[in-house]
């Protein structure tokens, strides 16, 4: 009896001690009009708990998608319409478009696309449930790309519009201990345990390997990224001091050629994947490649084409950097408001 009161005791603190944690997180964020990702398990619901118990004022909506991929991914959209109504916070929901490849990549592009529109139109931030552990996967997926220096920061990375993560630094253990705490609904996707999905082989297989192998190396994994983080920020500072960069009403990104008249394609490596961060393009080495071997010697009145709807151009004193997608569909957005919602 003795035995089973003290795990008892023991669990009730360990929860005491996550909610505090997970409170702890959002009382780091600054005021501000809150978009919250939620997909329906256990640490976006947890999420959302958390918000309307201590933000609910600034939420601006919770917002969830559905993949399309079947009933369960479906359930756990319609969890979360429930689950928001029943906290009187506006939901708004979407769906995968009709037509779309049906890939990881393109699943997170559509969600993306989704979340944005919606953040540009209630002007507010994105808020993403992601925790310490998926950074470390995330490090570890870009290690196994053959990521270079600047993907390493993996989602310490700050742009423009990076969402914030109040859970960064915050376990999925204690993300688990707080839903168990506060009893929070979730749904747990059944392709969270597919090895099929390169994250589920790392998160499952890859990481536990290597950390019996070398015990400590997830922590090492989170601090690389941490270092490739704190590099990024080094260039990001360089480049607003030497180059200037500007940002044009059709959120084009000029800047002033002279500054870089004496850069070769070695400094322009460097440079162009951090200018092309800032309007949303992600390049690929052969991309970074072509467009610093361009940059030394490019005349007026010359451009290049990139992949992903990228461009840039060179004019009489500048270069400008375009992305030229085409404009985001917010996937058969639905709006749900709670009748008492003001």
């Amino acid at each position: 009896m003795k035995a089973l009161c003290r795990r008892y005791l023991s669990r009730v603190s360990t929860q005491s001690e996550a909610v505090a944690t997970i409170h702890g997180s959002l009382a780091g964020l600054p005021a501000g009009r809150w978009l919250l990702a939620v997909s329906g398990g256990r640490d976006s619901m947890v999420l959302m708990d958390a918000f309307t118990a201590m933000r609910r004022a600034e939420i601006a909506a919770v917002a969830t998608f559905d993949h399309g991929t079947g009933a369960a991914a479906t359930r756990a959209a319609r969890l979360v319409e429930g689950a928001g109504l029943a906290a009187e916070v506006p939901v708004v929901s979407g769906a995968l478009p009709s037509g779309l490849a049906t890939t990881e990549a393109a699943w997170r592009a559509a969600r993306w696309r989704f979340l944005r529109g919606w953040a540009e139109e209630m002007k507010a931030t994105i808020v993403t449930a992601h925790t310490w552990d998926d950074q470390v996967e995330t490090v570890v997926l870009r290690i196994l790309r053959g990521t270079g220096a600047r993907g390493l920061a993996g989602m310490l990375a700050d742009s423009v519009d990076s969402p914030r993560r109040p859970f960064l630094g915050v376990s999925r253990a204690v993300v688990a201990a707080y839903a168990r705490g506060r009893g929070v609904a979730f749904h747990e996707d059944p392709s969270n345990a597919s090895l099929v999905h390169q994250r589920n082989r790392v998160r499952l297989e890859i990481l536990p390997a290597l950390e019996r192998a070398q015990p400590g190396f997830s922590a090492w994994c989170w601090d690389v990224g941490e270092r490739a983080a704190a590099n990024r920020g080094a260039l990001a500072s360089v480049v607003d001091r030497v180059l200037a960069p500007t940002r044009t009403a059709d959120s084009a990104l000029v800047l002033a050629a002279d500054p870089a008249a004496a850069f070769g394609p070695t400094e322009w490596g460097v440079v162009w994947p951090e200018l092309f961060g800032r309007v949303g393009v992600s390049m690929d080495r052969r991309g970074i490649a072509r467009a610093a071997e361009w940059a030394p010697t490019a005349r007026a009145g010359s451009h290049i084409p990139l992949a992903g709807g990228a461009v840039i151009e060179r004019t009489a004193t500048t270069f400008v950097l375009r992305h030229t997608a085409a404009p985001s569909h917010l996937g058969a957005p639905r709006l749900y408001i709670s009748d008492n919602d003001e």
